[in-house]
């Protein structure tokens, strides 16, 4: 079987279900496991990724607003692939390619049999569970699928116990974009609640919400993460200018009891696989660092200060 993804949660389901030997072609932004990068990247933004937070939310947004989405396939290396499965998502169209773009790029397919699509579309833990199952049923490995998924929830689960015995429970602030500020949605909430935080922001199973600076002043959370979703924490870190410029900042409750915390939002929290279960061990670790150590600080987070 030939694989294509053309997601980086995809490829990593892809291989945690035993099938990184089948995968022939990926995305630009699918790096993990590190092997995969030798594979031909079969995206590209239609925007410029770097600069400030800001230009690069103003760049989708212009992309967005034109109907267009914001990846482009290269539908002619695709096709020269051959693969049997496609697995794409349909969730967000700023995290990787719509399925809007594969159909473009699909009718162009000459000769022969379209591959079968598999597109991802999770908006909660229990979703993305389900996401995983049903990728493993159309690849044929059902039962790998289930260990994944039975293998999930029991670490899951143990965090969860171990969180319920916390003396508190830190109203938490997940900054998700900083610069205009949105929060964590989806699947973010139960991840905090299970790692046993309150959130303050967006819902479960609802796209993550924009906010405005009043709001995390008015809330003055215990405890603030800067995840931006695309961003690792070096380049999160160099952002965290737009947030201390802001008059209301140094007045919040977190910054004055140094609880601000970056996090790798790139790899961890806002890729909707298997690693979803290390973003909560990350989380945990943050929270209530007397119940939990799972060794993520430093390489999936590290203190503001």
């Amino acid at each position: 079987m030939r694989i294509v993804s053309l997601l980086p949660s995809a490829t990593e389901i892809v291989c945690a279900l035993g099938l990184s030997d089948s995968l022939v072609g990926r995305s630009h932004e699918c790096d993990y496991p590190p092997q995969v990068t030798r594979l031909p990247a079969l995206t590209v933004p239609r925007f410029n990724p770097e600069g400030p937070s800001l230009e690069v939310d103003r760049r989708v947004k212009s992309i967005l607003e034109k109907a267009l989405s914001v990846y482009r396939v290269d539908a002619e290396q695709l096709m020269a692939l051959r693969p049997d499965v496609i697995v794409t998502q349909s969730q967000c169209e700023v995290c990787a390619v719509s399925e809007r773009e594969l159909t473009a790029a699909l009718a162009q397919w000459m000769g022969g049999t379209a591959p079968t699509v598999v597109s991802l579309r999770a908006a909660s833990l229990e979703g993305v569970m389900a996401d995983i199952a049903r990728t493993a049923s159309v690849l044929g490995v059902e039962q790998a699928g289930g260990q994944v998924v039975a293998s999930m929830r029991e670490r899951i689960d143990r965090i969860r116990q171990r969180a319920d015995s916390a003396k508190s429970r830190p109203a938490v602030a997940v900054i998700e974009w900083i610069d205009p500020p949105m929060s964590g949605g989806n699947w973010m909430p139960e991840l905090v609640a299970i790692a046993g935080g309150r959130n303050l922001f967006g819902h479960t199973g609802q796209h993550s919400p924009w906010i405005k600076f009043e709001q995390i002043a008015a809330a003055d959370p215990d405890l603030i993460l800067v995840s931006p979703c695309g961003f690792g924490i070096e380049r999160s870190f160099q952002e965290l200018g737009v947030l201390e410029g802001n008059p209301l900042w140094s007045s919040l409750k977190a910054v004055k009891s140094q609880r601000v915390f970056l996090a790798d939002g790139n790899h961890y929290f806002n890729r909707p696989g298997p690693r979803l279960v290390e973003s909560t061990e990350i989380l945990a670790e943050i929270f209530h660092p007397e119940l939990f150590h799972f060794g993520h600080q430093g390489q999936g987070w590290r203190p503001y200060r």
